[in-house]
């Protein structure tokens, strides 16, 4: 609509001195007296060569040659034309593109290299200048895979009664506080290497469909011109889509080769692979993509995918990775250091009072977590939690591991990885909603207590009421254990709430509790003589009861 709004304003500025010109080519059979206002000449053939105007006379046939013989066009109009067909290609005015063009164009009169070995040089100048940043991104990467399971989970778990909001705050909170990097270094590489991919296949696209100079000879062997297109299913002209497919295929597997993500038997190993699956069924529509795309850019996409397999190869290497400042891949990590470790043997007696020695890793995961107990009640806590996370290997949805091994790690002091191991516990009995089984209502009481009493020992006492709250809302329990474990819970939870203020609230629960055992009106007294803190170690007492 523009362009046809300018082509009518110009007729109109421009109608009356071309009708004038050419009334005084008619009339008149001399030039104007300024013939450089007219620089391009329309010639026609003779109107004797057009049979079909033999009916005219004489006079019109000559009339007519020699208005076409010397009709001009005003050279105003030539360059408003070639501003309009300049309009038309928009593409060309895209500052990043024409830019490119530009620096591709100088780099290739500066070297006189074949226009192939431009395009793949430019490639490979990428390459190089992006890798201090994919050396960086790992490095940060690794800090945060160090950092990670000392942090809070970032979604509230399940019946927590956590709001997202808050839970996402604390969240931060805890991050800047142990210094771990944002988790915007998982897309640094990729917000990176992909708008530069997109910008080099258009420009070279570009200068491909424009027949840009030289690119015509510019290739060799099979694609001699890089303005053409691969044609063929079969021969040479499928070599490049087979190759950008094959490629592709190539940096996925090298990629999820020795990555644990795809070990993870978790929601995290699922999701991995099915991103993985997505990945290799990509390969198909890129074979198809690559019989649409000139050649020219063909030669980029192929250099760049050969150097992103020479580059994911050589990161796995170890003495490679060691001079560039980043972990051995295969080196277990501080969060598996655990399930690296070897598996003890351990001595039975049978019913011929033989002994015999068994390995763990024969053991199934009750027998695992009886086993771990005995050597938690010896301060043997190390093979405990090894032991512990031989049975979560095992059978990755057994509740009473995680929640033992909360309690042995609170004992040692560390609290956030405790929590996670409890609020994991807690995710799982509550993933179906509140439970109702009387062995999974006790469990979830005691991982609620012992998850509370981690976060009070931390003082973060809003976080630790959240989680002993939930044991205030629920219904007294039948089963005798059970009872015992719901009041030592509203004991922990009156002690978290007269900390807070809240001391009309705990006295209402002591309260309940001093009526189930008279034992606690010792604390319903100290609770009203402002001694705030009661808890006292809880935990110990929950070792013998699994």
């Amino acid at each position: 609509m523009a362009a046809s709004r300018l082509i009518l304003s110009h007729l109109r500025r421009s109608h009356a001195p071309l009708h004038h010109a050419v009334c005084s080519l008619i009339t008149s059979p001399t030039p104007p007296l300024h013939p450089s206002y007219f620089t391009l000449r329309l010639h026609f053939p003779p109107a004797a060569a057009f049979h079909f105007y033999h009916s005219r006379s004489t006079d019109d046939d000559s009339e007519f040659g020699s208005v076409s013989d010397s009709f001009q066009i005003p050279s105003e109009m030539v360059n408003w034309s070639e501003g309009v067909s300049q309009i038309s290609s928009g593409e060309d005015s895209i500052l990043p593109v024409r830019a490119l063009v530009s620096l591709l164009d100088s780099f290739h009169d500066l070297t006189g290299f074949p226009w192939w070995i431009t395009i793949a040089s430019s490639a490979l100048a990428l390459r190089i200048l992006m890798f201090p940043a994919v050396v960086l991104q790992l490095r940060k990467l690794k800090r945060i895979a160090d950092l990670f399971p000392k942090l809070p989970p970032p979604l509230p778990p399940p019946l927590s009664g956590r709001s997202f909001i808050d839970q996402i705050s604390l969240f931060r909170r805890e991050r800047r506080a142990i210094g771990c990097p944002s988790f915007l270094w998982f897309l640094a590489s990729f917000s990176i290497q992909v708008p530069c991919f997109l910008l080099f296949v258009t420009s070279i696209r570009r200068m491909s469909l424009d027949s840009h100079p030289g690119f015509d000879c510019g290739g060799t062997l099979w694609f001699q011109n890089l303005t053409e297109t691969s044609n063929g299913v079969i021969g040479s002209g499928s070599i490049f889509p087979i190759l950008i497919a094959a490629l592709h295929y190539i940096n996925v597997q090298i990629s999820f080769r020795k990555s644990s993500l795809g070990k993870d038997s978790g929601m995290l190993g699922l999701l991995a692979k099915y991103y993985k699956s997505y990945l290799d069924i990509l390969a198909l529509p890129l074979l198809f993509t690559g019989y649409c795309i000139p050649q020219g850019s063909l030669v980029y996409w192929v250099t760049n995918s050969s150097l992103s397999v020479i580059q994911n190869l050589s990161l796995q290497h170890t003495a490679i990775r060691s001079k560039l400042g980043l972990p051995d891949k295969d080196s277990p990590t501080a969060v598996g250091k655990f399930e690296q470790s070897d598996a003890p043997e351990m001595t039975f007696l049978d019913s011929t009072k033989k002994q015999h020695k068994v390995s763990a890793k024969d053991l199934k995961p009750k027998e695992l977590l009886a086993v771990s107990i005995h050597l938690m009640s010896k301060d043997q806590k190390e093979q405990a939690i090894s032991l512990l996370q031989l049975a979560l290997d095992k059978d990755p949805d057994y509740v009473q591991p995680l929640i033992v091994m909360g309690q042995i790690l609170v004992q040692k002091g560390l609290l956030a990885e405790a929590i996670e191991s409890l609020e994991r516990a807690i995710s799982k009995l509550c993933f179906a909603g509140h439970p109702t089984e009387d062995e999974d209502i006790d469990l979830l009481i005691v991982a609620s207590q012992g998850a509370g009493l981690a976060y009070m020992q931390q003082d973060k006492m809003a976080e630790g009421i959240v989680h002993l709250e939930r044991i205030g809302n629920m219904q007294e329990p039948d089963e005798p254990k059970t009872k015992a474990h719901y009041f030592d819970g509203l004991v922990l939870l009156s002690s978290a709430l007269c900390n807070v203020g809240r001391k009309a609230e705990a006295a209402k629960y002591l309260r309940l509790a001093a009526a189930y055992n008279p034992a606690y009106n010792r604390l319903l007294e100290q609770s009203e003589k402002d001694e705030g803190d009661f808890s006292g170690d809880l935990m110990n007492s929950r070792r013998r009861d699994y």
